[in-house]
């Protein structure tokens, strides 16, 4: 069997490593990607240092951008040499840190030619998660496509996005603002502040002054409130949070896993998946834990958001891409460890780490 490059957890807390993957044809519904760029993300610093929900050795990874190689039989949305993009985390053949994927074409859309593979790759994973966090999560409409003239049912709905500056929260500012919802507050550190109101922040709060708490309260003003926690720190963020949001019917949606423990240089990460018990909510408080993964019980979704939604909202500029920063290294490994090391420095703020898987 044909194999390629692929890269690999090894143990808790271990090196990185290359392994050889089976290049597999794509069946009914699928195509094999050249994957050109990928992303690395705190999720995957918690199953190399956590060993969260895998064992190894496991192939990282859930974004990818490149090109399509090969197309399987009944694929008629794809050809050979569509550039592509995508949020593809599930079988071993469909993950993204390796030299190919092959994965079903309702986890890909086209590469707008407007916007560069680096660029791309810092939308999949985030996009769908905001996505599917608004509709599923917090009952928010989002009608696609919307409607001219289309005014949300509440304009004036309060909003909280815990973390804006984090790659998801930079798309649900971005996606409430588009959809006209006109209360939407947010937390990040202070150099973020002039471009999260640019991406649709009403009031941005400094989540490392000791008044955060108060200055939230203050803004919604006793209102029920949807909020999403783009960060689940038991300690950073949920609490603060459930302190905040006290008003009966408010919904808070919690990316998970909730970090109980941080991953750093020294310590082993601890991790939980019990959002009631995170923190001590208020009665009538709803509190959900956000699981990405699941946005394709959703049959709209599986088959219209990446395939469809995401690139079109990306090429007409509606959502920008993220903030990015290029991880080199010598080769595919080493570009793969030291993203991972800058996750586990705790240093990143506000941008996503891209690095290239193979030459275009």
């Amino acid at each position: 069997m044909t194999t390629h490059d692929a890269v690999a957890t090894t143990g808790i807390r271990q090196p990185l490593a290359i392994i050889q993957a089976p290049t597999i044809k794509p069946d009914v519904g699928e195509v094999r990607v050249q994957v050109v760029w990928t992303a690395s993300t705190p999720f995957d610093l918690h199953q190399n240092d956590g060993g969260l929900l895998v064992s190894p050795p496991h192939v990282l990874g859930d974004s990818l951008a490149g090109r399509v190689v090969e197309v399987g039989p009944g694929v008629e949305s794809l050809k050979v040499g569509d550039e592509v993009f995508g949020f593809s985390w599930g079988a071993p053949k469909e993950k993204p840190h390796q030299i190919y994927a092959t994965l079903p074409t309702y986890l890909l859309g086209k590469k707008p030619k407007n916007v560069s593979f680096e660029a791309a790759i810092t939308l999949p994973n985030n996009f769908v998660t905001s996505w599917h966090s608004l509709v599923t999560y917090l009952d928010i409409e989002l009608p696609y496509p919307k409607p001219e003239g289309y005014q949300p049912p509440n304009p004036d709905q309060a909003f909280l996005v815990w973390g804006g500056g984090t790659s998801v929260g930079q798309y649900v500012l971005q996606l409430l603002k588009y959809y006209g919802y006109k209360r939407v507050a947010t937390t990040a550190s202070k150099k973020h502040h002039e471009y999260l109101a640019s991406l649709g922040a009403t009031f941005t709060a400094d989540y490392n002054n000791t008044d955060v708490v108060q200055q939230l309260k203050d803004y919604f003003v006793q209102d029920p409130v949807r909020v999403l926690d783009c960060v689940g720190s038991s300690g950073k963020s949920i609490e603060p949070v459930a302190k905040i949001v006290t008003e009966a019917g408010s919904i808070v949606a919690i990316l998970l896993p909730v970090v109980v423990k941080q991953a750093t240089e020294e310590d082993v990460p601890e991790y939980s998946m019990d959002v009631e018990n995170a923190a001590a909510w208020s009665s009538g408080v709803l509190v959900h834990g956000v699981r990405a993964h699941h946005y394709l019980d959703n049959p709209w979704f599986k088959e219209h958001l990446q395939p469809r939604v995401m690139p079109d909202l990306l090429e007409r500029g509606i959502v920008k891409p993220n903030r990015y920063r290029i991880i080199e290294g010598k080769t595919l490994l080493e570009r793969a460890q030291n993203a991972l090391n800058e996750l586990r420095s705790g240093k990143v703020s506000g941008e996503r780490l891209v690095w290239r898987v193979s030459e275009n």
